[in-house]
């Protein structure tokens, strides 16, 4: 208990005290969880403390966060339920616009999209701030990716080789193996430290998660903000933007930060309900403009530092709502990507996990990473795959004749060795170096 107030007693000392007198607003209006308060002038993304309780000005208190402002009046949504919100509530500024905590404080626990822990320990004695909006920096401040990164899963690691401060993109329907192949990255990578945005998510797959890697050696390397898919829409764009501030912190100290997002869909549904509640019109299936910005400036902020040396490899998982590949926010993703990769249902089906699309995935830097040899084996592989997907049909009705084409016969002989090269267990760790071997091994023979 004592280690736990000395940092508290230890911030409270270093605090400077503010003799200025503390203004507070009223609650004029609530629609649909939209707030509408006078007498208070702040920023966009200041956040307030609502007093609530059986006269509607104490008992309790309420957070809320300024999305807008209309004729002379703040728009704010809340961070929690509006039960027990009175008209005339005191609504009083709290914390500093714009600024994020961040630190090593954070390292090892399991938290919201308020910083606050979510895993049963103590409270978080955060020192550093990070701006919620990132730091913006030339794009030539941005060193390009040069070294492989290794996820620990064969096929991505020899046909979709990933590098240090790639973005990437894992694209599919809904119950496809998204979370699942997410868990697989978790486990098999290197990476310094690890922070898992889980973002719209259900519940139960939040303390699963954290069951199973906050714990053993990993835990001292891992951060993870959970924010389910019951919590507000501002909530949850709030933890989406805390990950990625917490992965541009330790990016600034030099260090090898893996960033992983699940999921980007979801952060765009909350961009949505925030935008159609201010008014903006639906223009792309509903989506608004300001929706799809999010999103790509979440995926942004991703990359290598020139400057400091570290690097946030970025993963973000995308839902193809109704296995939509053109959807908008798939479409929107996949523009601004450095690769993706797509799962397919029909694989998952057969019962092929990973469900790996190798033919409808990509990773554009992987030219520049890895060597000519490995380069030729991995497309002769997406050419046997590619080749032997296209004649499925006719190769199971009996209509292809043996010989009329070369290629497709040795895809045909293959076809075995290619899906079990594909196929991984979940607990298997494939490391690259390995992963390269094997894919060498089976072009060869």
């Amino acid at each position: 208990m004592l280690n736990t107030a000395i940092p508290l007693l230890a911030r409270c000392e270093e605090a400077q005290p503010d003799f200025a007198p503390r203004r507070y607003g009223l609650v004029t209006a609530c629609d649909g969880g939209l707030l509408e308060v006078s007498g208070l002038s702040l920023p966009i993304g200041a956040q307030c403390r609502i007093a609530h309780g059986p006269d509607g000005g104490g008992g309790g208190s309420l957070l809320a966060e300024t999305i807008g402002f209309r004729a002379g009046r703040m728009l704010m949504m809340l961070l929690g339920d509006t039960v027990l919100l009175r008209p005339g509530a005191r609504v009083r500024p709290e914390g500093r616009p714009g600024m994020l905590p961040v630190g090593e404080a954070f390292l090892g626990r399991a938290v919201d999209g308020e910083g606050l822990p979510i895993d049963g320990g103590p409270l978080i004695a955060a020192r550093a701030e990070w701006p919620s909006g990132g730091v913006r920096t030339s794009a030539l401040d941005r060193a390009p990716v040069r070294e492989a990164f290794d996820v620990g899963v064969r096929a991505l690691n020899a046909l979709t080789t990933f590098g240090v401060g790639q973005r990437i993109g894992v694209m599919a329907g809904s119950g496809v193996g998204k979370s699942v192949l997410l868990d697989m990255i978790a486990h098999g990578t290197e990476a310094e430290i690890v922070i898992v945005g889980l973002i719209g998510e259900r519940a139960r797959e939040v303390s699963d998660f954290v069951e199973k890697h906050m714990s053993g050696p990993r835990r001292a390397r891992s951060i993870v903000v959970a924010v389910p898919a019951d919590h507000a829409p501002n909530l949850r764009i709030r933890g989406a933007m805390l990950a990625t501030s917490m992965a541009e912190y330790f990016r600034a100290a030099g260090h090898q930060v893996l960033l992983i997002m699940d999921s980007l869909t979801r952060v765009a549904h909350a961009g949505r309900e925030i935008a159609l509640l201010l008014g903006e019109p639906g223009a792309a299936r509903g989506y608004p403009p300001s929706a799809l910005a999010t999103i790509t400036k979440l995926v942004e902020r991703a990359g290598n530092s020139a400057a400091s040396g570290g690097s946030v490899t970025g993963l973000y998982t995308v839902l193809a709502d109704g296995d939509n590949q053109d959807d908008p926010v798939v479409d929107t993703a996949r523009a601004i990507l450095d690769g993706h990769v797509v799962l397919s249902r029909d694989l998952a089906q057969r019962g092929q996990y990973p469900a790996i699309d190798i033919a409808a995935s990509l990773s554009r830097v992987m030219n520049d990473i890895v060597d000519p040899l490995h380069q030729a084996d991995a497309r002769a592989f997406r050419a046997l795959i590619a080749n032997y997907e296209a004649n499925r049909d006719l190769v199971l009705m009996g209509a292809y004749r043996a010989g009329a084409d070369p290629q497709l016969d040795r895809a045909i002989a293959m076809h075995g060795a290619l899906t079990r090269f594909l196929s991984q267990p979940q607990r298997e760790v494939v490391p690259l170096a390995r992963s390269v071997a094997e894919l060498g091994a089976l072009m060869a023979g």
